[in-house]
C-alpha cells in the first residue's frame, strides 16, 4: 500500500472552508450531546478543536480495548491533548516507534456560519460502539466542505467510550453556570450470561430516537426558536435559522452507526435515504425489514462483514432497487474512521487500523459514493453524480455487493 507520510485528518475537498462546535441540549442524559460541522468563512489563525477534547474519553477509550488505565490513560493523554504525535504514547505501549502528527481536527473551532442564498441539507451522523462524536471528524467535515451541515451525535446509550451530561445542583450557586455538575456515562458490556441481541437491540432503538430528537431540535432552530447550549456563547445557534433545508434530510452512520441509520430510516419520514458505513446488521431486529422502505447505501469494508449481515442488507436491496451495497477492497472496518489516519505502521499492524489500500484513497472511495447517493436521493443540484458509477460497484478498489469471501466475526 501507499505509505502515509504523516498522521493527520485530511481536509475537506469540497468549495467550503469548514467549522465545528460543541451543542449540549438539556440539564439531564435525555437531552442531546452532539458536534456539528458546517459551512463557514474564511478565518486567519483560526483555533482548531482537539481530537479528543476530554481527558475522560481516554480513560473510555483504554477500558474499551481492554489496556490498564493506569498506564493507558495518562500516555494517552499526553499524546492528544499536548498535540506532541503518538510516538511518546505508542512507544511506551511498545506498539510504535516515533512517529509525529497533529491531532487536532482541521476545522475552525467556532468559525462563523457561512450563510448563502439557499439552505443546507443535513446529515444526522451516529457513531460506532466504543467511539464519540469527533471519531468520524474527517467523514464528517468533508461532507461539510461539500455544503451539507452534518450533526455528529454521542449516544448516552453507553455505546459511547464515554459521554457526559451537565445536571443543575440545587442550591450549589447562584450562577446556573456554576452550579452545573457533571455526570458521566460509561461504556457497557452485557452481563454475563446475558444475550448480545437482548442487550444491544435497545440500545440501537435508543439511538435511532436520539437521531430522531436531534432532526426535531433542528427543526426547532431552523425555524427561530431560541436553543440553549449548556456549553457556551461562542457560537450562536441562531445563525442557522431558516439557513437548514428540511426537506432534504439524510441519516449516516458507521458499524452500530450504520444500524442506528438504518432503524431510524424506517423510524422518521423526514429522512430521505440512509448511509450506513460498515454496517452491524446484528442489533437489528427482524420484524424491522419490511418497514424501511426508503434507500440505504451499504458501503462495507473488505474485512468485516459475515454472510449473516450481507444476507440483512440483501433483504433490504430486493426490496427496493434504489438500496445499493459495495465493497471497497483493501479496507478493513477501521478504515471508516480516524483512527485509519492516525494510526502507525506498527500499531496498525496490531490493531488493524488500515487495510492494504491506502486510507485517503478510501476515504475518497467512501465519500464520493456517499456525494452520488445523496445527490440523487435528496435531489441536490450538484456535480456529485460524477461519481454514479461507484454506486454499481464500478471503479478502482470497489466491487458491488460483497467478496465471495466473507470474514467471520
Amino acid at each position: 500500500m501507499g505509505g502515509v507520510q504523516s498522521l493527520q485528518l485530511p481536509h475537506g475537498k469540497g468549495p467550503h472552508q469548514v467549522g465545528c462546535t460543541d451543542v449540549m441540549v438539556g440539564y439531564n442524559r435525555k437531552g442531546l450531546f452532539f458536534r456539528l460541522f458546517y459551512p463557514c468563512l474564511p478565518q486567519e489563525g483560526a483555533e482548531q478543536p482537539l481530537w479528543i477534547p476530554r481527558y475522560e474519553y481516554c480513560h473510555g477509550l483504554a477500558d474499551y480495548i481492554n489496556l490498564n488505565r493506569k498506564w493507558c490513560t495518562p500516555v494517552l493523554s499526553v499524546t492528544f491533548e499536548n498535540c506532541e504525535g503518538l510516538g511518546r504514547c505508542f512507544l511506551l505501549f511498545q506498539l510504535i516507534s516515533c512517529s509525529r502528527g497533529s491531532y487536532r481536527v482541521p476545522v475552525s473551532w467556532n468559525g462563523p456560519f457561512k450563510s448563502c442564498g439557499s439552505r443546507y441539507p443535513l446529515i444526522i451522523f451516529s457513531h460506532g460502539l466504543g467511539a464519540f462524536r469527533t471519531v468520524y471528524s474527517a467523514v464528517c467535515a468533508e461532507m461539510a466542505s461539500r455544503g451539507f451541515l452534518v450533526m455528529a451525535l454521542e449516544h448516552r446509550d453507553h455505546s459511547a467510550c464515554a459521554t457526559y451530561f451537565c445536571k443543575v445542583e440545587a442550591g450549589e450557586s447562584d450562577s446556573l453556570e456554576a452550579a452545573l455538575q457533571e455526570e458521566w456515562i460509561p461504556f457497557r458490556r452485557a452481563r454475563e450470561g446475558q444475550k448480545e441481541f437482548h442487550f444491544r437491540n435497545p440500545q440501537v432503538h435508543q439511538r435511532a430516537n436520539e437521531c430522531v430528537r436531534g432532526l426535531r431540535l433542528m427543526q426547532d432552530i431552523n425555524r427561530g426558536k431560541a436553543v440553549t447550549n449548556v456549553f457556551h456563547k461562542e457560537f450562536d445557534l441562531s445563525a442557522l435559522k431558516d439557513c437548514v433545508d428540511l426537506t432534504k434530510v439524510a441519516v449516516m452512520g458507521h458499524s452500530f452507526g450504520g444500524a442506528t441509520a438504518v432503524l431510524a430510516l424506517a423510524k422518521e419520514t423526514h429522512f430521505k435515504c440512509a448511509v450506513a458505513l460498515d454496517a452491524w446488521m446484528f442489533p437489528l431486529e427482524n420484524a424491522l425489514y419490511p418497514k424501511v422502505i426508503k434507500p440505504v447505501l451499504f458501503v462495507n469494508t473488505e474485512k468485516f462483514q459475515t454472510t449473516e449481515s450481507v444476507a440483512k442488507m440483501k433483504r433490504l436491496s430486493s426490496r427496493n432497487s434504489q438500496t445499493k451495497i459495495i465493497t471497497i477492497l483493501g479496507s478493513v472496518h477501521q478504515s471508516q474512521t480516524d483512527f485509519t489516519f492516525l494510526a502507525g505502521n506498527l500499531l496498525n499492524r496490531v490493531f488493524q487500523t488500515r487495510g492494504t489500500l491506502n486510507p485517503y484513497a478510501g476515504l475518497d472511495i467512501t465519500n464520493r459514493a456517499a456525494l452520488a447517493f445523496l445527490q440523487k436521493h435528496l435531489e441536490l443540484k450538484e456535480d456529485f453524480d460524477q461519481w454514479n458509477n461507484l454506486l454499481e460497484g464500478i471503479g478502482d478498489s470497489v466491487i458491488p455487493e460483497a467478496p465471495f469471501c466473507v470474514s467471520s466475526l
